[in-house]
């Protein structure tokens, strides 16, 4: 592993990198039904199960597997983990909470084996995978009742234990770093950072992590209300890998938040926006080459070191940025400036 994550670090300094891009849209592509998603294993769960993509990990690994060989042939070098409700809380919906270790243990071996061989394939490009760990379906700041503000659906400790086993989940299949992604409250995201942490602290295990928030409107804040510098001072002390944003936004309305985190960030940047902005019927309209062409200018504006697609993009518009981004140099992360960065809606710097 830690040769992975040597290959890792200095592939940053040399060039950008391409994340891949939406795992649900691939899979709405396969148009599966009830019956795939339950398999042999679970063709008696008392629960409606259709809709739990993480679940395929183990009744449709093929369709998983595929997924991922598409954005490595698209040019990926990281592939992320089909884990975006893998933890307790999510699968709770679907009465699976107690087989929540084992669905995502499963998804990370399922990315470890495909990345190892295209690595194997092509020495020259390593391929890593990124364990994700989503924003759950609880959230720790804002009230679910607007009656009563100060109700909770859940609390900090409770995230931590969550998070900490599907940390733990992923580790044990093998992944090269640990993805905080599509964080809306950034409470949600401290309890993952410490619960990540914890783990590595207690288990002995080093390895790189990335964070990537949400900015959900044209309000330019998180959906706990914090601008892009506001949650990067939040999140700093974590000293991750990258920092950077996904989702809720296409490349155009991004850019701005794109261009704070890349003038603040200490650290490398990354970014994965979706293919623009849903339509009236739910599907994304913009093109690979009209994607790319905007991904482009962040890397000819020295913006990015990682990017990718989130919502709505497939392996052609991977394989759009793949080549607009090829011949661009990587950001250089700000040097740190030791003053102080706190942070409550908004940034302070003193």
């Amino acid at each position: 592993m830690h040769n992975r994550i040597d290959q890792l670090t200095t592939l940053l300094q040399q060039r950008i990198l391409i994340l891949d891009g939406a795992m649900g849209t691939m899979i709405q592509r396969h148009k599966l039904e009830e019956a795939d998603y339950r398999g042999e294993l679970f063709k008696d769960w008392p629960s409606d199960l259709k809709g739990n993509n993480d679940l395929l990990a183990l009744t449709k690994p093929d369709v998983i597997r595929g997924i991922h060989a598409q954005y490595l042939d698209a040019g990926a070098d990281i592939i992320e983990t089909n884990t975006f409700n893998g933890n307790r809380l999510s699968q709770a919906d679907y009465g699976l909470q107690e087989q929540t270790a084992e669905i995502v243990t499963a998804a990370a071996r399922l990315a470890r084996q495909v990345a190892d061989e295209f690595s194997n394939q092509e020495p020259g490009k390593p391929r890593f995978v990124a364990g994700v760990l989503g924003p759950t379906s609880k959230t720790a700041s804002i009230s679910p009742d607007v009656n009563d503000p100060g109700a909770r659906n859940t609390h900090f400790d409770e995230l931590v234990e969550v998070y900490a086993e599907a940390s733990r989940a992923l580790i044990a299949g093998d992944v090269d770093l640990l993805l905080i992604e599509t964080v809306f409250d950034t409470l949600n995201a401290k309890a993952a950072a410490f619960a990540v942490g914890q783990v590595f602290e207690e288990d002995g295990v080093d390895m790189p992590v990335m964070i990537s928030g949400t900015i959900t409107d044209a309000s330019g804040r998180t959906l706990s209300g914090q601008t892009t510098e506001a949650f990067y001072n939040s999140l700093r002390h974590v000293k991750p890998l990258a920092i950077g944003l996904n989702c809720a936004l296409g490349p155009d309305a991004l850019r701005p938040h794109v261009e704070d985190m890349a003038r603040v960030s200490e650290f490398y940047t990354s970014f994965h926006p979706n293919a623009g902005l849903p339509n009236e019927m739910g599907e994304y309209d913009m093109g690979p080459e009209e994607m790319a062409l905007q991904v482009q200018e962040w890397a000819d504006s020295g913006f990015v070191n990682i990017v990718g697609g989130c919502c709505g993009s497939t392996p052609e518009h991977i394989q759009a940025i793949t080549k607009a981004v090829a011949d661009r140099a990587p950001r250089l992360p700000r040097v740190p400036d030791h003053r102080m960065h706190l942070s409550g809606l908004e940034a302070f710097n003193a």
